[in-house]
């Protein structure tokens, strides 16, 4: 049989879609994995479509280890690249010296 992919799942659904694959589930940061409900998968092993026999235990981390991710910085979007390069590109128009206003004269 081979190992689900668990990353990216709720520990609920992680432990539904291991129950369903016949293997088990260990989560060595969370002694209270058979509680926990909303946390997500952020690891596993062994890793999705490895071989195991039936009943082998899959173990599943929700905190990032040391050096593997979180880092605080938030959500980044990915950036879009720029435009193409070539075409027609517009003129920059530099700025001229300041012109000396001429006196206006009052009626």
């Amino acid at each position: 049989m081979r190992v689900p992919r668990l990353v990216g799942l709720m520990a609920v659904d992680a432990r539904e879609a291991a129950e369903s694959h016949g293997v088990l589930l260990a989560a060595p940061d969370r002694p209270d994995f058979p509680r926990t409900v909303v946390d997500y998968v952020v690891r596993q092993y062994p890793p999705p479509g490895a071989g195991i026999p039936r009943g082998a235990v899959v173990t599943v981390w929700f905190d990032f280890g040391e050096g593997e991710g979180g880092g605080g910085s938030g959500v980044r979007e990915p950036r879009v690249p720029g435009p193409p390069h070539g075409g027609m590109r517009r003129e920059l128009i530099t700025p001229e010296e300041p012109r000396a206003m001429s006196p206006v004269s009052s009626p």
